[in-house]
């Protein structure tokens, strides 16, 4: 929240949440007592930082894995984000603990271009859930924005957000950025960049792409996120979400 996801943060505080910075690692169930939403977005594991290459160890230790499923189970709530490859191999382990299947590469729409993607009610990209209808006609949200990110498969009790459709695809290169001829490519008929799970007592929301979440400036003029004008509704999808994690 001291960099990238300040204006996520602000988004937040000015909800009337209180927002804090956890940097620690979690050794103990305990270190969660005061949080109510806990949110993870694009860890790396240290060997990964500044090196974005294969292989993509996780970014949590099993014990912290089990920690985190147990606070969640008993009634915690959870925001995992896990964009582009290396982030989505750092989280994988995280994230098929609840049942998520993260692919660890760049998720692409029909459009072979810059993003944003748009995930649309119109077209059923963006699904009736609890998060798009909101709980007031002001919060209905009719499109979302994402920045490239990453695709995963949920488990069969989830319920899908964002849904990428058949002809989208993921490269997966073995170097962050570096795509050729010979890359892996997979068809995404069937995978997700966003979904909601109730697990327990508890919620979890898993999301594949980071920007949409925030407000940016890349390489001095792209805007992307909150500041992207395709994106209008992202800040309210945000609020969104956030309250549905929070709602008993």
């Amino acid at each position: 929240m001291n960099g990238g996801f300040l204006p996520f943060a602000r988004l937040l505080e000015q909800d009337g949440f209180i927002v804090r910075s956890l940097t620690a690692p979690i050794t103990h169930v305990d270190d969660l007592k005061e949080c109510r939403i806990l949110v993870i977005a694009n860890a790396l594991h240290p060997s990964n930082e500044g090196e974005w290459v294969l292989p993509n160890p996780s970014a949590f230790t099993p014990e912290e894995i089990e920690y985190i499923k147990r606070w969640v189970f008993l009634g915690g709530r959870l925001l995992l984000i896990a964009d582009h490859m290396p982030f989505a191999g750092a989280a994988y382990d995280l994230g098929k603990a609840f049942g998520f299947d993260f692919l660890n590469g760049f998720a692409f729409t029909r459009m072979r271009s810059w993003p944003p993607s748009l995930f649309k009610r119109s077209d059923n990209t963006l699904p009736e859930s609890p998060v798009i209808t909101g709980s007031s006609e002001y919060e209905r949200i009719d499109s979302v924005a994402t920045f490239t990110g990453s695709a995963f498969k949920g488990p069969v009790n989830s319920i899908p957000i964002l849904c990428f459709i058949e002809g989208n695809y993921s490269l997966q290169p073995d170097t962050a950025w570096q795509f050729s001829g010979d890359t892996p490519r997979q068809d995404l008929a069937g995978y997700f960049q966003g979904a909601i799970l109730s697990y327990g007592t508890g919620k979890i929301a898993v999301f594949g792409e980071a920007a949409m979440f925030t407000a940016q400036i890349a390489n001095g003029t792209i805007k992307a996120g909150f500041n992207s004008e395709v994106a209008p509704q992202n800040a309210q999808f945000t609020l969104n979400l956030v309250h549905w994690l929070d709602k008993d």
